[in-house]
C-alpha cells in the first residue's frame, strides 16, 4: 500500500528546522549508491533525504566510465565502485575571452624576463586539461543532486581531474568515508531540548529557530570583537532582541515565564550547544563561570603548538606527527583537564587554516 503524502511528510522534520542539521548546508560525501537511492522531499522539490538528514550538495570521487560531450557541458560516468552517477560538467564560458581581456590590459613585453600571454597561455591550457577527461581517469565533482527525466544526476559547481597515480586520494577517501557515515551520516539529528517552557503546538519548532538564531548571534560576536573570555553578563544582553522577537510572534506568552528566565534558559542551551561543538570550553570549573572561546585563546594555541614541536622532535613521532589524542592528553597536562576532544579539533583546525600546523593523516599533526 503505497504512503500518502502526509505519510511521507510526517518522516521528515519540517523544512524550517533543516538549517539546524549541518549536514544541509555541506558537501556530504555519500556513496554514489546512496545519492542513487535517497527520497526526494515532498516539501521542497531537489532537496533529497539520507535517513533524516536533508541534503542538497554532494561530493563524489571517482573513475570515468564513459563521457559525452555537448555544446555546454561534458556529461562524465563517475563510479566509485558502488555505483555510477551521471554528472553535467558545465563548460567555463568566459574562457574563451580571458585571453582578450589580458592582452588589451597588458601589452605584451610589459615586464622583463615575465610574459603574461605565455603565462596566461599556460593556465588556460591547464585548466582545459583538468576539465576534459578520458575514459578511466579520476574525477572530483561537487555539486547539486537532482533529477533529470527520471534519472539521478549531479549538476556541477565545480570539477577537476585528480592525479593519483600511487591510488593515496582514493585510500584516504576509503577511509574516511567509513567514519564520516559511522559519526555522521547513520546518526539521527538529534534537535536540542526545548526548556522556553513552551508546550503549546508549534512551540518546540520556535524554539529550535530562536536557539539557531541565538548560536550564530554569539558565534559572530565571539568573532567581530576577538573575544577569548567571557561571563554570563557579558553576553546575556545579544539574547534581548531575539527574545523580544520571539516573544511577538506568539499570541501570548507563557503564564509564570518572566522575560529574565526566558534569556537565561536560552543562553544556557546555546552555552551547551557551543561547547558540544567546541567552540567554547570552561578553563577552570568555579562558580564564577568563565568561558574560553577556542579559537581566540592565543595560551591554548601555545600550548598545542609547543606539544607538536617538542614531540615531533621525538623519533616514534617524526614521521607521522602525533596523534590527536597524544596531543589531547599532553594538553590537557599542561594547560587544563577540563579539555575536550572537540575544543582540542576546533583549535587544531583553526592551527592548520593559518598554516601554523599540518595534518599528516586524518589524525595526525606535525609543526610546519
Amino acid at each position: 500500500m503505497a504512503a500518502s503524502p502526509g505519510d511521507a511528510d510526517a518522516d521528515e522534520p519540517p523544512s524550517m528546522l533543516w538549517g539546524l542539521d549541518p549536514v544541509f548546508s555541506a558537501y556530504s560525501r555519500l556513496y554514489i549508491t546512496d545519492i542513487l537511492q535517497m527520497k526526494e522531499s515532498r516539501q521542497v522539490p531537489g532537496v533529497y533525504f539520507y535517513k533524516t538528514h536533508p541534503i542538497f550538495k554532494v561530493d563524489v570521487l571517482g573513475t570515468v566510465v564513459y563521457k559525452r560531450e555537448r555544446e555546454d557541458f561534458y556529461c562524465y560516468g563517475v563510479d566509485d565502485s558502488t555505483g555510477v552517477i551521471n554528472c553535467l560538467c558545465w563548460k567555463d564560458e568566459k574562457s574563451s575571452d580571458r585571453g582578450e581581456s589580458f592582452k588589451s590590459r597588458y601589452p605584451s613585453g610589459l615586464s622583463r624576463g615575465f610574459n603574461i600571454e605565455d603565462e596566461l597561455r599556460r593556465l588556460r591550457e591547464a585548466e582545459r586539461k583538468s576539465a576534459v577527461l578520458e575514459i578511466g581517469e579520476l574525477l572530483r565533482v561537487r555539486g547539486t543532486v537532482k533529477t533529470s527525466r527520471d534519472v539521478r544526476e549531479i549538476s556541477a559547481t565545480s570539477f577537476c581531474k585528480v592525479s593519483d597515480p600511487v591510488m593515496a586520494e582514493q585510500i584516504s577517501r576509503m577511509l574516511e568515508m567509513p567514519q564520516l557515515y559511522r559519526k555522521c551520516y547513520d546518526q539521527p539529528f538529534q534537535m536540542p531540548g526545548d526548556d522556553l517552557g513552551n508546550t503549546e503546538a508549534g512551540g518546540s519548532s520556535r524554539f529550535h529557530c530562536l536557539l539557531s538564531r541565538s548560536v550564530l548571534t554569539l558565534k559572530e560576536f565571539f568573532s567581530e570583537k576577538e573575544v577569548a573570555r567571557f561571563r554570563l553578563y557579558d553576553v546575556e544582553f545579544l539574547l534581548h532582541p531575539l527574545i523580544q522577537s520571539s516573544s511577538a510572534e506568539q499570541e501570548s506568552d507563557q503564564p509564570g515565564t518572566s522575560f529574565a528566565m526566558q534569556t537565561r534558559n536560552l543562553l544556557k542551551e546555546t552555552l551547551s550547544v557551543l561547547q558540544d561543538e567546541g567552540q567554547i570550553f570552561r578553563k577552570i570549573r568555579t562558580q564564577d563561570e568563565v568561558y574560553n572561546v577556542t579559537e581566540q585563546d592565543k595560551d591554548l594555541h601555545t600550548a598545542i603548538m609547543d606539544v607538536l614541536r617538542e614531540d615531533t622532535k621525538r623519533e616514534k613521532y617524526a614521521e607521522k606527527g602525533c596523534h590527536v589524542l597524544h596531543v589531547l592528553s599532553s594538553v590537557r597536562q599542561r594547560y587544563s583537564q577540563n579539555l575536550s576532544r572537540e575544543v582540542l579539533e576546533v583549535a587544531l583546525t583553526f592551527l592548520e587554516c593559518n598554516s601554523d600546523i599540518i595534518s599528516t593523516t586524518e589524525a595526525h599533526y606535525t609543526v610546519l
